[in-house]
């Protein structure tokens, strides 16, 4: 199979991401509430399905759970400042880390100008909003 087969046989097509939850009512009301995705449909025992910007995103209910230390989902938005001070309204807490210097609202600039900020999920899922510089 040549380099543009292996690409086009699943480079278009729509992505499914995973995140694994313990507790349906407190995921409900984190990502549908909080954050403010669209909660598609209820699959019980199995999972939370939302929309998230096209992408179907499937909170897989799970008997126990040790989360992973890194980012497991994130979102890109214009405005990060912004986007973190109004989650933080919302009751988000962003996480600090003692390596990174991070602003205020938790935001971190990177060497090549993107920033982030991360946050955890009620099953400690590490989380984050990212803003990119603009190529030119």
């Amino acid at each position: 199979m040549n380099r543009m087969s292996e690409r086009s046989l699943l480079g278009n097509r729509p992505v499914v991401a995973f995140i694994p939850i313990t507790s349906v009512d407190r995921a409900r009301s984190f990502y549908r509430d909080t954050l403010g995705l669209c909660l598609v449909e209820e699959e019980m025992p199995f999972a939370l399905v939302f929309e998230a910007a096209g992408v179907m995103l499937r909170l897989a209910i799970v008997p126990s759970l040790t989360p992973a230390e890194w980012t497991v989902f994130g979102w890109q938005v214009d405005r990060i400042e912004e986007t973190a001070a109004q989650l933080a309204a919302a009751g988000v807490v962003f996480s600090r880390y003692p390596q990174l210097e991070q602003d205020a609202n938790g935001v971190w600039t990177a060497p090549g100008g993107a920033k982030v900020a991360w946050f955890k999920d009620p099953d400690g899922n590490v989380l984050s909003l990212s803003q990119h510089p603009q190529s030119h």
